[in-house]
């Protein structure tokens, strides 16, 4: 069983849970369906301005579905959040992942 197979009926039964809507979007992106994981993603980045990792879900799997200009603000937002967190290696990465672009 994949694991977006165990969120995706918590998701249903309870839609505005935010834990479950990034569970299932973060288990889609892990499986490789990065389209289908954006909207979840997208909808985590919007609930909370200072939750950082859905931000970095949504820029990899708008980058890996091809949305570049989509991509960059939300990535660039991810790291000012890693760096106001102090998060050191999801920073790191940002920074790769942005000289990139």
């Amino acid at each position: 069983m994949k694991k977006s197979e165990l969120y995706l009926p918590k998701v249903e039964a309870k839609p505005d849970n935010r834990l479950f809507r990034f569970s299932l979007g973060q288990a889609l992106y892990e499986e490789g369906a990065t389209s289908a994981a954006i909207p979840h993603l997208q909808l985590c980045a919007d609930a909370r301005d200072d939750w950082m990792l859905p931000r970095i879900l949504l820029g990899k799997a708008l980058l890996q579905d091809g949305q570049l200009a989509e991509a960059k603000p939300v990535l660039e937002t991810a790291l000012q959040l890693a760096i106001a967190q102090h998060h050191i290696d999801p920073a790191a990465e940002l920074r790769s992942i942005l000289a990139d672009l």
